[in-house]
């Protein structure tokens, strides 16, 4: 059996150390060369146990399921359970497919062979406390591949065979290297994104978050007094309690200028919507909240915070569910200032808290956790407009696979 590999792919299957890290940019073809890896081990004897672990069982299901299924020949499957994301081959191996919500419902298994997809996005335990005992009675191998997101526990087993620890050895390459995504592409995104984002998401480096986070505004440069002359207005919106808080944006293009704030402490949506009603009288108003507001009652009577925002009247834009906090804080980065230095998000003059959140929130130390210091809430409440509105791209189209052969 045969399958295609790119040769920075062949060259970490073809290493025949017993852990191996691979840290790629996106659309590597991580994904791809995964699977290639369980098919090996699922095939290389009879009765191995084989398994493919993501940060959580729906992402396992999403992004490999169906690429197993595609991938190897039908008459090489005995029996198939979509429910239990699980292949029983006609050797007697079986292929799993896991999620590390919890990790410690992974217990319990000799293994074979392990694929921890996206490891940096797990919990550390998944690995130390529960897939490496696991590794033990067969004496079984692992391969870690993601993205890397700052100098966590990935980082550290990446430095393992960095350092030339006894059976690890470790691999790192940029979007550009896995040669699925053409190089215009790619500076488009440069454009698209802030450095810090470009540089970890393309270029696959371990970038260090530390200091403050939204370190692309300037108060020289990124405040200005753009005109409300009338038209749509865009509101980025955090339902804490203490205080609601409220941005104002108006939308130029690729241009969003945030023109005014509201922070109301000790106060509720009906309040926040009354003011906004108040400032803004016959206006049409754009709502982008917190997608928890679509379950979440700040204000009495049992109704959810979304209801309150459309039976006001105002046009409600909110995801089904959060995004990473990451990939909001990259996507308003990404606006204050690209990896090509353009500016796309102002901010008015008038805006003291937004001014100030956005110069003095910082990580936790030593972490990738942003500090709840009290500057949180009006950047929350930007970062759902602006995450909505401007996602950070990082997923494009790549070949579907081929059967073996």
């Amino acid at each position: 059996m045969a399958m295609q590999l790119t040769p920075p792919q062949s060259e970490i299957f073809c290493n025949p150390a017993r852990f191996r890290n691979c840290v790629a940019g996106r659309r590597f073809g991580k994904t791809h060369l995964s699977v290639t890896e369980l098919l090996k081990a699922a095939t290389s004897g009879k009765n191995k146990n084989c398994w493919y672990v993501a940060p959580t069982y729906g992402a396992a299901k999403e992004i490999a399921w169906d690429m197993l299924i595609h991938t190897i020949p039908e008459e090489y499957i005995i029996k198939s359970n979509e429910s239990a994301l699980t292949l029983k081959l006609i050797n007697g191996s079986v292929i799993s497919l896991k999620g590390a919500e919890k990790p410690n419902n992974l217990r319990g298994r000799a293994l074979d062979f392990v694929v921890l997809d996206e490891f940096a996005d797990m919990r550390p335990e998944a690995w130390y406390e529960v897939i490496r005992p696991s590794l033990s009675d067969r004496q079984g191998s692992a391969l870690f591949i993601g993205t890397p997101k700052g100098r966590n526990h990935f980082y550290d087993l990446w430095a393992n065979g960095m350092d030339g620890a006894e059976g690890w050895a470790s691999f790192q390459y940029t979007t550009l290297d896995g040669g699925n995504v053409p190089e215009a592409e790619v500076e488009a995104a440069k454009i698209d994104l802030d450095e810090r984002t470009f540089n970890q998401e393309y270029c696959a480096e371990f970038v260090t978050y530390s200091g403050l986070i939204y370190y692309g505004f300037s108060r020289e440069l990124s405040v200005t007094d753009y005109p409300d002359n009338g038209g749509t207005l865009l509101v980025g919106m955090d339902f804490n309690l203490d205080p609601m808080s409220a941005v104002i944006c108006i939308r130029k293009g690729e241009m969003l200028y945030a023109v005014d704030e509201i922070v109301i402490y000790g106060s509720n949506t009906d309040e926040m919507v009354a003011e906004i009603k108040d400032r803004y009288p016959n206006r049409h108003i754009i709502v982008y909240p917190d997608p928890a507001s679509r379950q979440r009652k700040t204000s009495a009577g049992g109704r959810t915070d979304l209801s309150i925002l459309q039976n006001a009247g105002f046009s409600v834009k909110a995801k089904k569910s959060h995004a990473l906090v990451r990939d909001r804080i990259n996507a308003v980065n990404s606006r204050l200032l690209s990896s090509t230095g353009e500016r796309n998000l102002f901010v008015s003059s008038k805006c003291k808290q937004t001014i100030k959140s956005l110069e003095r929130q910082t990580y936790k130390e030593g972490t990738s956790i942003p500090n709840k210091d009290g500057f949180d809430h009006m950047n929350d409440a930007l970062g759902y407009l602006v995450e909505y509105l401007f996602p950070v791209r990082t997923e494009y189209d790549t070949p579907q696979p081929t059967r073996w052969t």
